[in-house]
């Protein structure tokens, strides 16, 4: 737990999720009072059923790993039916052509570096969309849509979705004391009857 008058537990994340966006893979950080065994840890998570929370994997870090560290996030978000994706697939082609972009944010004009985002695309009725972290001002998949001038996009029913965090540093292990994994069926994000 936290110090202080309002004591809370220490529970990190790599990057927030915006209020509205879903998140499908995300990685949560926590700090135990006490160790516990992985599969334990594990079977707590699960059994306590939160709604729309499915755990996927939970994995013990080695002293010293250090804090997960953001390198790039990837979204879908649907294309309303009532987009025009010709006009869609050329507001993206301009944006590619360019080197830096400037959008408003907090009354301030920001610029950054289009290299931010490595993925852009149209495919079927989804917008595929990866945005590299950044040490100034990271874009935001809301950015990115103003920038495509696709601002209204949200008001037409489009959903934001971040499918995939990928960390500047993973740690990766097999072995059954450093990582618990779901199987089919396990730990699934709706109570079953």
């Amino acid at each position: 737990m936290t110090e202080g008058f309002h004591p809370k537990p220490r529970v990190g994340f790599p990057s927030a999720l915006a209020l509205g966006v879903n998140g499908l893979d995300e990685v949560v950080e926590l700090e135990l009072a006490e160790r516990m065994p992985v599969a334990e840890l594990f079977q707590r998570l699960c059994d306590d059923n939160q709604p729309g929370l499915a755990i996927k994997s939970v994995m013990l870090l080695p002293e010293g790993f250090g804090k997960a560290q953001l390198s790039r996030a990837d979204y879908i978000i649907t294309v309303p039916d009532t987009v025009d994706v010709d006009a869609a697939q050329l507001a993206i082609k301009q944006l590619k052509a360019k080197d830096s972009v400037s959008f408003e944010r907090k009354n301030k004009t920001v610029t950054v570096d289009t290299s931010q985002i490595p993925k852009i695309e149209i495919h079927g009725d989804e917008l595929r969309l990866s945005l590299a972290a950044s040490q100034s001002a990271s874009l935001r998949p809301g950015d990115v849509l103003d920038l495509i001038d696709a601002s209204d996009w949200i008001e037409k029913g489009s959903v934001i979705s971040r499918t995939r965090v990928v960390l500047q540093k993973e740690f990766e292990s097999s072995d059954p004391a450093i990582i618990a994994t779901a199987l089919p069926g396990q730990c699934p994000s709706e109570p079953t009857s």
